[in-house]
């Protein structure tokens, strides 16, 4: 679904942060879990290690510390937002929304709040509805989280994904900015047909988690690992595309390409195909592994503070996620 901005009210990225918990899971600690190596994963995924919260920490938690640090970057108050959406799979309870509880932890009580769920694509189709709502005039400041705590809800027995996720947040505020183009271009996308390919098959109405569970019913992350990849990267290269021919720019006028963070073969798979050098992609999945909807909000606060791109130039932002759905964007920073 592309979508045209050249004649609405622009909305830019003003400020990032993110959050990842202090405990550190590595490879090794790994292997005294499951029949594994640092070797085999490293070789499969690119991942060393990732962050992995404690029982007492709520994904809410993590969005507000990733909000905080957006606000600070930002230079902006709370009552100033009037938008909280916080794009998770993994929400503090199923009602309130999580947004909810990030709004009471940092003092935004003049916010509108809502939970967006589109798995790891979750943070740029947030990205995408606060440029709408900023563009339609009904919201001034948006502050979109992508946070996740995936330690949750993974089979610590099922060696081919428990090796996979980690938990984090980050988060991004957006602003209308008189003289700035912002968000050149959106193009997003579902597939509802392979849903099964990426899911958790329990605690929803569909199987509720307070009636029976089974290995049939688990209340954890099921992967066709194999599908998702060729499903990942044919999504993500055709969505670039799309998103670049959209926003009227060339690949070589990309200062840096920020991908979804699930797998080192899908970003090499991708660059390959763009013909983009990996120099020109952030990666940051060996020391965090797959954060879902926090991924690629990690990737970019990170890729902000280290100076990989400067104000006026622009980056591409790609994301892939059950659903199955994906999205991108190009944004002039």
């Amino acid at each position: 679904m592309p979508t045209d901005t050249s004649s609405l009210r622009s909305a830019s990225i003003i400020g990032t942060g993110s959050f990842v918990p202090e405990r550190v899971m590595t490879n090794a600690d790994l292997e005294k879990l499951v029949e594994t190596s640092d070797e085999w994963i490293q070789s499969r995924t690119g991942i060393r290690e990732r962050r992995i919260a404690g029982p007492e920490m709520r994904t809410s938690e993590m969005a507000a510390r990733a909000a905080e640090a957006a606000m600070e970057n930002a230079g902006i108050k709370p009552e100033e937002i009037d938008l909280i959406i916080c794009a998770t799979v993994t929400p503090d309870m199923f009602f309130p929304s999580t947004a909810c509880f990030v709004q009471t932890r940092i003092g935004a009580h003049q916010a509108a709040c809502f939970d967006l769920s589109a798995a790891c694509s979750g943070f740029l189709f947030g990205i995408e509805t606060a440029r709408n709502y900023i563009a339609a005039g009904s919201c001034n400041t948006v502050l979109v989280i992508g946070a996740d705590k995936l330690s949750s809800i993974v089979d610590w027995t099922d060696r081919n994904t428990c090796v996979l996720f980690g938990d984090g947040a980050g988060a991004a505020i957006l602003r209308h900015a008189p003289g700035s183009r912002g968000v050149l271009a959106n193009r997003m996308g579902s597939d509802g047909r392979l849903a099964e390919i990426l899911y958790i098959p329990g605690g929803g109405s569909a199987h509720p988690a307070g009636g029976p569970t089974s290995a049939e019913n688990p209340v954890t992350i099921r992967m066709n690992g194999r599908e998702t990849y060729k499903a990942a990267v044919t999504a993500m290269v055709e969505a670039s595309q799309q998103v670049l021919a959209d926003a009227g720019v060339s690949a070589s006028e990309i200062a840096c390409f920020i991908p979804h963070q699930a797998n080192r073969r899908i970003i090499e798979a991708i660059a390959d195909r763009l013909d983009v050098s990996m120099e020109r992609f952030m990666v940051n999945l060996d020391f965090y592994g797959n954060t879902s909807a926090a991924a690629v909000a990690i990737a970019l606060d990170e890729a902000a503070r280290s100076g990989r791109f400067k104000r006026g130039e622009k980056i591409l932002m790609v994301v892939f996620g059950g659903g199955l759905t994906w999205a991108s964007s190009v944004v002039e920073w």
